[in-house]
């Protein structure tokens, strides 16, 4: 499968089952500080290999997790959760027992962690029989790399050492996924009434969303905007899905914060080939961008919709954009052409070069945008940070990371562990707030530990920016931490880290100079840059986004 790490916390349920597990020489096990990082992480190293694996014991172990879990679920990633669980003869008893929530008598049952991972899961089974284990264990590993879901899987404590002939290894044979096929038919009809569409249309646009990823079409798509010439836009959530150095790509849509002059081509457009999108209030700026269905054929993973008139179920991407691929669709240039002829090169920073003033957000990234490498690796957290990272322009090769549908603060550090993990040839480059850092921040000690060698910028503005943008109040207000004491706390003479605190450009240009030219300087273990920055410096995209977000949350109930 591609995965050779496993993520876990020990728990007295599980110790059976890690014991196991490290019997096998091609696993690593990365133990992590708590739970919800160690869900993080899986979640960081399954957008990187396809496919994770996260180990907590029961209850207190696997709610713990279930945040992270979540997130996974929305982000499409397959992450197989194993939990120890009770002793197999104690199921269906009446017994109370640690680590539960302590029903008693008639209602004793610990079903409570298995009816919370059903919400978050396309899988959940429980193994409490070694003669059952491995069909149990292998329908939920498929389910999960079939549906691009976490898959949950609870274990008797007594039942992971036991043999049994289904386990043996000289029975393992590879995994063979079922490829979904398209009804021939419903194929057929839809790309001949979207080329119709395309055809016709007078300034037809390319609109690619974030289940590129989850359908496997990453190729295809670049292949269909090859063949069709229109302007291709990524929705936010879709960053790094593209290539940027595309003839035919004009940057971010995002309604009134997208990319300049690429909101004002998209939404001017007759016909928009949405592929693989999600609208969302937080994708479409709290409602308000102009897109309409009746101007939109939307491509998603298994469905069709052309301009709000037509559907065609079990129509697979993947199969279609190679039947649109193969059609006679006209290349249509006129979108591609009005973006050319309205665009003007963003401008400099005006501070840039002052390098004795206070350093200023957009000064950081214009230094951050030559740092990045094809082999480097973005990850943003939730804030401030999502817009800068959006307008940083990826050479061909680099990858860029986000959580944006689930947005869970603090979720950057631990997926940066297991995104570093998962993809130990290149660097990581991550872009955290400091309220976000303060809910994970133990991880960078397994980094640490670990001997990797992130680069972490904490971008430190006294709060929850993203927060006060949208609703400001006290609670947006932290206790202020000597950021990189806290982490050189975690490294000893033998796991080393590298701080710095800059608060001017000059500080930012010597932090440049040390980690050198393609990053290649300072490998030896994590890098961690403090950056002190005003409370209201924030991007102009962050102000727009928070306003009309805050508006669309706070609707007045409808009348009844």
């Amino acid at each position: 499968l591609g995965c050779d790490t496993f993520f876990c916390v020990p728990g007295d349920y599980n110790l059976v089952l890690l014991d196991q597990l490290l019997k096998e020489p091609k696993l690593r096990m990365v133990n992590c500080t708590n739970e919800l990082n160690a869900g993080y992480a899986a979640d960081g190293y399954a957008r990187e290999k396809g496919v994770a694996c996260l180990v907590v014991t029961f209850t207190v172990g696997g709610l713990s997790a279930i945040n992270a879990v979540a997130g996974s679920f929305s982000s499409n990633l397959s992450v197989i959760v194993v939990s120890g669980a009770p002793n197999s003869n104690d199921y269906g008893t009446e017994k109370v027992l640690h680590h539960t929530i302590g029903l008693q008598g008639p209602l004793a049952n610990f079903n409570q962690q298995l009816a919370c991972f059903k919400e978050v899961s396309c899988h959940t089974t429980v193994v409490t029989a070694v003669e059952s284990g491995a069909s149990r264990i292998d329908a939920a590993i498929y389910e999960s790399l079939r549906n691009k879901k976490p898959a949950y899987i609870e274990m008797a404590c007594n039942i992971p050492h036991l043999p049994h002939p289904s386990l043996e290894p000289s029975r393992f044979i590879p995994m063979h996924l079922w490829e979904p096929r398209s009804n021939p038919d419903s194929l057929k009809a839809a790309a001949e009434a979207i080329a119709g569409v395309l055809n016709a249309a007078v300034r037809p646009v390319l609109l690619l969303g974030t289940k590129l990823r989850m359908a496997g079409c990453l190729t295809e798509i670049v292949q269909l905007a090859d063949a069709c010439g229109y302007a291709a836009a990524v929705m936010p959530n879709a960053k790094g899905m593209f290539p940027e150095d595309h003839s035919s790509f004009i940057g971010t849509y995002w309604g009134q914060v997208s990319t300049p002059f690429c909101c004002e081509v998209v939404e001017a457009a007759d016909v928009v080939l949405a592929v693989g999108p999600l609208f969302n209030d937080y994708t479409t700026v709290g409602y308000s961008t102009l897109l309409t269905d009746e101007k939109m054929v939307a491509i998603d993973v298994d469905e069709v919709t052309i301009c709000n008139l037509t559907r065609y179920s079990k129509v697979f991407m993947k199969e279609l954009l190679v039947s649109l691929l193969a059609s006679q669709l006209k290349v249509n240039g006129t979108s591609l052409d009005n973006h050319r002829r309205m665009y003007v090169p963003s401008g400099l920073p005006p501070t840039l070069g002052d390098v004795e003033t206070p350093l200023r957000t957009n000064v950081l990234f214009h230094h951050i945008q030559h740092m990045i490498t094809p082999e480097a690796i973005l990850v943003a957290e939730t804030g401030d940070s999502w817009f800068n990272a959006q307008k940083l322009k990826l050479p061909p090769g680099a990858r860029f990371h986000w959580q944006m549908q689930y947005g869970s603060i603090g979720w950057s550090v631990g997926a940066t562990l297991g995104i570093a993990l998962g993809a130990q040839a290149r660097r990581t480059i991550a872009f955290i707030g400091d309220g976000s850092f303060q809910m994970t921040c133990q991880e960078v000690s397994s980094m640490i530990r670990l001997g990797l060698n992130p680069i972490i910028f904490l971008l430190n503005n006294k709060g929850y920016t993203i927060e006060v943008e949208i609703h400001d109040g006290p609670y947006n207000n932290i206790q202020g931490w000597d950021y990189c004491k806290v982490v050189e706390g975690f490294a000893t003479n033998s796991s080393p880290v590298h701080t710095f605190k800059i608060s001017t450009e000059k500080d930012l240009l010597k932090v440049c100079n040390e980690l050198g030219p393609s990053l290649q300087g300072l490998t030896d273990a994590p890098v961690f840059i403090e950056v002190f920055l005003d409370r209201d410096d924030c991007s102009a995209e962050l102000l727009e986004w928070g306003s009309r977000v805050a508006h669309a949350s706070g609707r007045p109930p409808n009348p009844h």
